[in-house]
């Protein structure tokens, strides 16, 4: 019967570093937190009722346990799919590329270019393989027309769709 005691207490245990990690998804106002340290403390006395070793051996494991979940989750978090989605990740996505600064965008100043991304006002534009974040003179252009830089402040670029005679 005392395998049954040991496994409750496991499970308890294991149970209390899921809710933990679980807490930083989900906002539950601390709910979670509660359930897992309810957990931890049911598991606790568990291994008490069995014997006080095992009591003390059930402490330094919980002793040991959180920061051990901790540190796991945070040194994995990154890597996994959702830690991708959710963090910030350097450079702009529709580029694969940082902001360029003032003077590499001054030097684009009266270059044509494509439309990449519609322009609503705000877009990507193609110069010869470089991709910029641009802004339409005026409104809306779509994607795959041409356009002429007219104007550099800072790292806005104002660009003006190209009339063509088609």
């Amino acid at each position: 019967m005392s395998t049954v005691w040991i496994g409750l207490a496991v499970f308890l245990f294991v149970l209390s570093a899921v809710l933990m990690v679980v807490e930083i998804f989900i906002p539950s106002f601390g709910l979670l937190t509660l359930m897992a340290l309810a957990c931890l403390g049911g598991g606790i006395a568990i291994f008490f009722q069995i014997s006080t070793t095992a009591g003390w051996i059930g402490c330094g494991v919980a002793v040991v346990l959180i920061p051990v979940v901790w540190i796991v989750v945070y040194k994995l978090f990154p890597y996994l799919p959702i830690g991708r989605a959710m963090l910030m990740k350097r450079g702009d996505k529709a580029t694969g590329q940082g902001v360029p600064d003032g003077v590499v965008l001054k030097g684009l100043l009266g270059r044509e270019g494509v439309v990449w991304t519609p322009l609503r006002p705000v877009g990507v534009c193609d110069f010869d393989g470089q991709r910029v974040e641009c802004v339409a003179e005026t409104g809306y252009v779509p994607k795959g027309r041409r356009v002429k830089v007219i104007h550099v402040e800072g790292v806005q670029v104002t660009v003006r769709l190209i009339e063509t005679d088609e």
